[in-house]
Formats: structure tokens, C-alpha cells, sequence
């Protein structure tokens, strides 16, 4: 079982930034494959990155690619979104979602673990 817990969230101004934090916890948490998807009012769950267990690999979806960096901390026990060059259509619920399986998984159903997630708000 793997618990999680984002914070961060916030509102920010077009072109801002922030930084999102995910806390893991369980006794394999470090080695699952930790994804960040996210919701906007009226629209599906979408993938936003993911990262694999050592942090080695990573992949973004195209909406925030060059923008946005997905990183984990093991010894901590987090993983962490740094959002830059923030956008009106970034406006959304973002959440954190941790896989058992392998790397290569970009849709909601097959993360197996979900948090409760943070509200990003974009002002433009």
C-alpha cells in the first residue's frame, strides 16, 4: 500500500511558477514509478509526467514540455513538479499517482495509487 499526499498548490499569475510536492509513504514507495496527471473543471483526468524509480527516465506530455520538471527525492521520500512559464489552461486539480508495474504508463488507469490533490489556479 502506498499512501500520498500533494501540497503546493496555489494561485499564481500568468508566466509564474510553482513548485508541487508529493509525500510517499509505504514501505516500497521508493521504488514505484510516480506520475502527475491532472483535471480541469469539465475535463478528463490527463497525464501531465511521470519519472521512474531512480529518476533516470522521465517524460512529459507535450502541453508542458520545456515547461515543467518532474523530480523525485528517495531519501525524502517525495516527488516534486516545478512549473514554470505558467499558462491560463494550466489551471487545474493536479494530482500525484504512483505505479507498481513497469516504466511506459501515461493513462489514469494504470496508476494504481492516488492522492487527493492540489489546486493550481493561473490568473491571467
Amino acid at each position: 500500500q502506498v499512501q500520498l499526499a500533494e501540497s503546493g498548490g496555489g494561485l499564481v499569475q500568468a508566466g509564474g511558477s510553482l513548485r508541487l510536492s508529493c509525500a510517499t509513504s509505504g514501505r516500497t514507495a521508493s521504488s514505484y514509478v510516480m506520475g502527475w496527471f491532472r483535471q480541469a473543471p469539465g475535463k478528463e483526468r490527463e497525464f501531465v509526467a511521470a519519472i521512474n524509480w531512480s529518476g533516470g527516465s522521465t517524460y512529459y506530455a507535450d502541453s508542458v514540455k520545456g515547461r515543467f520538471t518532474i523530480s523525485r527525492d528517495n531519501t525524502k521520500n517525495t516527488v516534486y513538479l516545478q512549473m514554470n512559464s505558467l499558462k491560463f489552461e494550466d489551471t487545474a486539480v493536479y494530482y500525484c499517482a504512483a505505479r507498481g508495474k513497469g516504466w511506459g504508463a501515461y493513462t489514469r488507469t494504470e496508476y494504481d495509487y492516488w492522492g487527493q490533490g492540489t489546486q493550481v489556479t493561473v490568473s491571467s
